[in-house]
């Protein structure tokens, strides 16, 4: 399945998700590496098969197998760091305090550069809502050099992915109900 077949897949009322998800695949401010993987933890991230499988056949065959791996991870680890956190911020109390005792070890040894490592767990973060992993992996982009250009590339890829996962899980609602 390619980026094609997905934005042929969208309804008509999604026609801007289809018109971003083509401009978006091309996005010049990130490299060839991080547009791919963003876009591949992305799907990861909103959790729809069709989405996934369409990105992932456009995309992985961009990345090295370590890479793929990666942003996989990136998918995954932020899965469940975004829980976590997110919880720990919104309820306070002595639990932000509290060693989180979660492996995390992929985080310290990634297969990519720390920065593009970084900037699929933002991405992923932004999708799954957690404020706090948003500012620091935000942080962390920066003081490893990325522009705000390219932060603002990373959220608005999460954000079109996504967009069209919800459209795709709305249209199988409407068609089981």
């Amino acid at each position: 399945m390619s980026i094609e077949t997905l934005k042929s897949r969208l309804p008509d009322y999604a026609k801007d998700i289809r018109l971003n998800l083509g401009s978006l695949a091309g996005e010049p401010s990130l490299t060839v590496e991080q547009r791919a993987g963003m876009f591949i933890a992305a799907a990861l991230a909103s959790r729809n098969t069709t989405v996934t499988a369409a990105i992932m056949g456009e995309f992985a065959p961009q990345l090295s197998a370590e890479a793929l791996e990666a942003a996989k991870a990136a998918a995954t680890i932020m899965a469940m760091n975004n829980v976590y956190y997110r919880f720990t911020h919104l309820v306070g109390g002595d639990y932000p305090n509290m060693p989180a005792r979660l492996r995390m070890n992929v985080m310290a040894r990634p297969g990519v550069d720390k920065a593009t490592f970084e900037v699929w767990s933002l991405a992923v973060s932004a999708v799954n809502g957690c404020g706090m992993c948003m500012e620091s992996h935000e942080r962390a982009v920066r003081q490893h050099g990325l522009t705000a250009e390219q932060v603002q590339a990373a959220v608005r890829i999460a954000s079109v992915v996504h967009a069209a996962a919800a459209a795709l899980d709305g249209e199988a609602a409407a068609a089981a109900a």
